[in-house]
């Protein structure tokens, strides 16, 4: 029997978050480490060095003290300090053997001075040394902090940007000149992507308005037999749909990229905006509207953030109960970040059905390309929109059935 994969893991992430620009003041960076690896060296080394010296000096002074290069035969010692005690009448050679004590003890008083000092000195040049390395490894990675600033600009779809690193050819400059190689691919495919965007919109709208056109002249005729405005009426509304369905792809297309221009937008007023839009269907189909909607205003494109909330909003009044339905259209600020949330009534959801309902063109079992409550793109564009600024969308099952579409977007 042919054996099953085994499951692939993906890497763990990190513990913050490279979107926040509020980071850690201490989060493991490549600098701190190279600071800590250059100045860890250099301290281990002075503790070697300084254990080398003391050890000789120790022995060296040992040696020296071991035994006097002279003899008191006669006369008279006193001693000037009180650590060290000579006898008042001593024969010579007790005499000896005290001065003796006495330099072997005036030698360990050295030794230790000896030690505090190179300590001290240990501690200055080790502050010196963690300082300097700090800013060599910064000097040593300021082209990868150049790189990364041009990866950021560019994550704001300025694709022109280039790295251009001058200096020696090493693997900094190589792998910069390799980004740089890249962005230009990116650029020559994005342009393509625009190009064929804007030719496909105009190749595509133009014959569905003709079509549109035509359709209504013909219904417009008071004469035309019942039959051929029964027909009328569908190929209108297959042209409708057929429109809608361009519409939805060009805008999801255009919606994938960062957004450059952005400006102050209420989320509230945005979702109250949805809320009056869809109002004729909800009531045409016996839903409720509820939920406050407080001030939350966020950086970004109104039109775009207006189709998130319209979206949402008309998907649950379209997938709810038949009877006593209720959709909830709620907006806050939350933990720096404002959120549009859209709970509704409906029919139950699977949890394994949740990923599938953002995909282009995917529905839930219960609804296919026959239903007629949209082309299968609100929530894939809804999707692309926020994460255009920098958001995300998450849709969770609500007990009873039903879903729980939230929305959060930086502020």
């Amino acid at each position: 029997m042919p054996q099953t994969p085994a499951p692939v893991h993906a890497p763990p992430k990190p513990t913050w978050d490279p979107r926040d620009p509020v980071r850690p003041l201490l989060r493991p960076t490549i600098r701190i480490r190279l600071t800590l690896l250059y100045g860890g060296m250099f301290l281990i080394a002075g503790i070697l060095l300084l254990a080398i010296i003391y050890l000789f000096t120790a022995q060296a002074l040992r040696d020296s003290t071991s035994e006097l290069p002279f003899k008191v035969v006669t006369g008279t010692v006193t001693a000037t300090t009180d650590w060290c005690r000579l006898p008042d009448k001593s024969t010579g050679e007790q005499l000896n053997n005290a001065v003796s004590m006495c330099l072997r003890h005036q030698s360990d008083l050295a030794l230790d001075d000896l030690l505090r000092r190179s300590l001290f000195a240990l501690l200055g040049l080790s502050i010196i040394a963690f300082a300097f390395g700090y800013a060599m490894a910064g000097r040593v990675l300021s082209p990868l902090g150049r790189i990364t600033r041009t990866a950021r600009q560019v994550a704001g779809s300025d694709l022109s940007r280039r790295i251009e690193l001058d200096g020696p050819d090493d693997e900094l400059k190589e792998l910069a000149d390799t980004f740089d190689d890249m962005l230009g691919r990116l650029e020559r495919a994005f342009s393509a992507q625009q190009r064929f965007v804007a030719n496909a919109s105009h190749e595509l709208r133009t014959p569905l308005a003709i079509n549109r056109t035509l359709l209504e002249v013909q219904l417009s005729d008071p004469g035309a037999p019942v039959e051929l405005q029964q027909l009328g009426k569908t190929l209108l509304a297959t042209n409708e749909r057929s429109e809608q369905l361009v519409e939805g792809l060009l805008l999801l297309a255009r919606s994938d990229n960062e957004i450059v221009e952005r400006k102050p937008v209420d989320l509230a007023e945005v979702a109250s905006r949805a809320v009056d839009q869809v109002h004729a269907e909800a009531e045409a189909k016996g839903v409720e509207f509820r939920g406050e909607r407080s001030p939350a205003v966020v950086q970004g494109n109104g039109v775009l953030l207006e189709r998130i909330a319209l979206n949402l909003v008309q998907n649950a009044v379209r997938y709810n109960v038949p009877e006593d339905g209720w959709v909830e259209v709620t907006t806050e600020t939350e933990n720096g970040q404002a959120v549009l949330e859209v709970s509704n009534t409906g029919p139950v959801v699977p949890a394994y059905e949740i990923d599938n309902i953002f995909e282009p063109f995917r529905r839930l079992r219960q609804d296919r390309t026959g239903s007629d409550k949209g082309v299968g793109l609100g929530l894939s564009i809804a999707r692309s929109v926020a994460r255009a600024h920098g958001g995300r969308i998450i849709a969770e099952p609500r007990e009873g059935g039903g879903l729980v579409m939230r929305v959060t977007l930086p502020i």
